[in-house]
């Protein structure tokens, strides 16, 4: 079992590469993590926001396996407490042998292909965050969830 996180977009922000690194490290204690980056697309100014959105996702869906357990971190997804996540989580990895890759699309959101293909979607927040912070927030939470998981005294009920 691995879990990827694949990204529409660099991580462009120096704090954001050193709180992914943070919680790369720590999750290595409990599972194979990796964080795939797809460049963004260039010259973009002659598209649609649909046009971009079926570009990123041909990349999205080229970049999962047919075998992956495919979750989309949507503002339109289901939200859970921290307890909730953990559990849902351990589900998934119990069923076994499939990889998990969850996904942080780009800035107009994923293509219907892409919502097609994912098994579940799940949101973080209410609020918005920027795509760069998502990816540190949802690396903690991934983290945390395995300290949840474990009994380990990280998360404070």
């Amino acid at each position: 079992m691995k879990i990827t996180l694949l990204t529409v977009g660099k991580t462009d922000k120096e704090w954001v590469r050193k709180g992914l690194e943070i919680y790369s490290s720590r999750l290595g204690h409990y599972i194979p993590f990796t964080i795939s980056e797809i460049p963004e697309l260039k010259n973009v100014s002659a598209l649609s926001r649909d046009q971009i959105k079926e570009k990123e996702g041909a990349l999205i869906l080229a970049a999962v396996k047919d075998s992956d357990d495919v979750i989309l971190l949507d503002e339109r997804g289901k939200e859970m407490s921290s307890v909730e996540w953990a559990a849902m989580l351990e589900g998934r990895m119990a069923r076994g042998g499939k990889g998990i890759v969850f996904v942080i699309g780009g800035a107009y959101g994923f293509s219907g292909a892409v919502y097609a293909r994912a098994n579940t979607k799940i949101s973080l927040s209410k609020m918005t965050f920027s795509h760069q912070m998502v990816r540190v927030i949802f690396a903690e939470q991934l983290y945390r969830a395995f300290t949840i998981i474990k009994g380990e005294p990280y998360h404070h009920e």
